[in-house]
């Protein structure tokens, strides 16, 4: 079986199992494939549902509190006990959009949809020439786009490589107006395509450059380049919820960002403890790297908290004995009590359970100069929580310094309905050429394009 039928196939059975349960299986992790408009259609939920429940409590919310502009802050003091509520099964009921649903920004911001017809559109990269590179997961291919017309949509597009094995990372080396490979984190290895600026077409065939652990409950590997070009950045994250790796070989080399030399050479653990990191963005202007990290499920609706975070070379951040700093996981108390000390308390916590994915310094000029620097991050959405959270886009403002003090904003919303179906699932964010950010939706398969009008839209 050819990889683009294996990943097909794959997709296909994840959209049955979803038709038949109405809500993502307990295998079914964090960046598990979207499935189809058509093949979900559970009731609608009931005057006693979850979605008639109070509001939850500060700083905690979910999608009935999502609006763009507002701000939110969770500390390490705000973490309830392990197991406060129960610990939902809750997978998003995905329709169709309809004709007035659009993704909400701030005011004097316009939102345009850009491409659509995609196969699960995930990571989103601009080349240096401009050009767009977008992983469709589910078809196995990179697509490239180019240009805008004057309708807002690309002026041309093209399949850049396909056979893939459920692509994900997109990295051009090495940095500059010149690049001479495409880097691509398929599930199960980092593989590059000779290139030059400008092709539409890989120039050769796939070369191998490492092996990764396959797939399993966590199959997105993102790549990306330290700013020198010397270090290749893997993402690989956990088999599992919570499997100990001390008795769990499948474990190896996973829940960590792994380095190496551009070849492929010199393998080792950047940084470790980390669930599922994501995605992976470094720093223009200092070099440093960040992840954005889906923790566990199963201690309640507000553990643990998603995060945004610098990654510390050697770092470790917890998984699976610890969390957030020094809380341990009563699933597995006792074990490991030397790591306390040395878990990380990541930079920006997260609402819990909302899917954390691809995440990008905004380094253009087309939004106000508050934005300059800021990180935007995609929130896939949450299947572990009594009612959904997350489905939007957010931005972490860092207020001109290098540095997050913790809070966050909602900034592009709406891809929920006040009934609770969500239409869309926001996965990738990029800075496209001109300054207008870029986000792509696995569940209604399209690109946004989200720019600056500095007029406020009418209500």
């Amino acid at each position: 079986m050819l990889r683009a039928d294996f990943a097909l196939a794959t997709a296909a059975l994840a959209g049955v199992l979803w038709s038949v349960t109405g809500q993502a299986a307990q295998t079914s992790f964090h960046d598990a494939p979207a499935a189809s408009a058509q093949q979900i259609n559970p009731p609608a939920a009931d005057s006693t549902g979850p979605l008639h429940a109070p509001l939850p409590t500060a700083p905690f919310t979910d999608f009935r509190a999502e609006q763009p502009g507002t701000v939110r802050k969770i500390t390490i003091g705000d973490l309830p006990p392990p197991y406060a509520t129960a610990s939902a099964s809750n997978g998003p009921t995905l329709v169709r959009r309809p004709p007035d649903a659009w993704p909400k920004a701030p005011p004097g911001f316009k939102v345009e949809l850009y491409a659509e017809g995609l196969s699960e559109p995930r990571v989103i990269r601009v080349a240096p020439n401009g050009d767009v590179f977008v992983a469709e997961s589910a078809a196995g291919r990179l697509r490239v786009y180019r240009g805008i017309t004057a309708a807002g949509k690309p002026a041309r597009s093209a399949v850049f490589a396909s056979g893939l094995n459920q692509p994900y990372g997109i990295a051009f080396y090495p940095s500059g107006q010149n690049p001479a490979w495409v880097y691509v984190g398929d599930t199960d290895a980092v593989l590059r395509f000779p290139y030059r600026s400008g092709d539409f077409k890989a120039r050769g065939g796939a070369r191998h450059i490492v092996d990764l652990p396959p797939g399993g409950g966590h199959w997105t590997r993102d790549v990306r380049f330290s700013k020198d070009d010397r270090t290749l950045f893997v993402a690989v994250g956990s088999g599992s919820n919570l499997n100990d790796p001390d008795d769990s070989p499948g474990e190896h080399h996973r829940a960590n960002i792994l380095a190496m030399d551009p070849d492929g050479s010199h393998l080792r653990v950047y940084a470790s403890g980390i669930r599922n990191p994501s995605g992976l963005a470094v720093d223009p202007e200092t070099g440093e790297l960040w992840c954005s990290v889906n923790e566990r499920d199963g201690l309640g609706d507000n553990l643990v908290p998603d995060y945004v975070t610098s990654v510390r070379d050697g770092g470790f951040y917890g998984w699976p004995w610890w969390y957030i700093g020094p809380h341990q996981d009563p699933r597995l108390a006792g074990r490991h009590l030397e790591l306390r000390a040395q878990t990380i308390i990541p930079d920006v916590l997260l609402q819990p359970h909302n899917a954390s994915l691809q995440i990008t310094f905004y380094e253009g000029t087309r939004f106000p100069n508050e934005y300059a620097g800021d990180i935007f991050a995609a929130e896939h959405g949450s299947w572990n929580k009594a009612v959904s959270a997350g489905y939007e886009v957010i931005r972490i403002p860092r207020h001109h310094t290098h540095r997050a003090s913790g809070e966050y904003e909602d900034f592009l919303t709406g891809f929920v309905l006040t009934n609770g179906e969500a239409w869309g699932r926001p996965v990738g964010v990029e800075v496209a050429q001109d300054g207008a950010l870029l986000v792509t939706d696995d569940g209604s398969n399209s690109i946004w394009r989200v720019d600056y009008t500095g007029t406020p839209a009418a209500d």
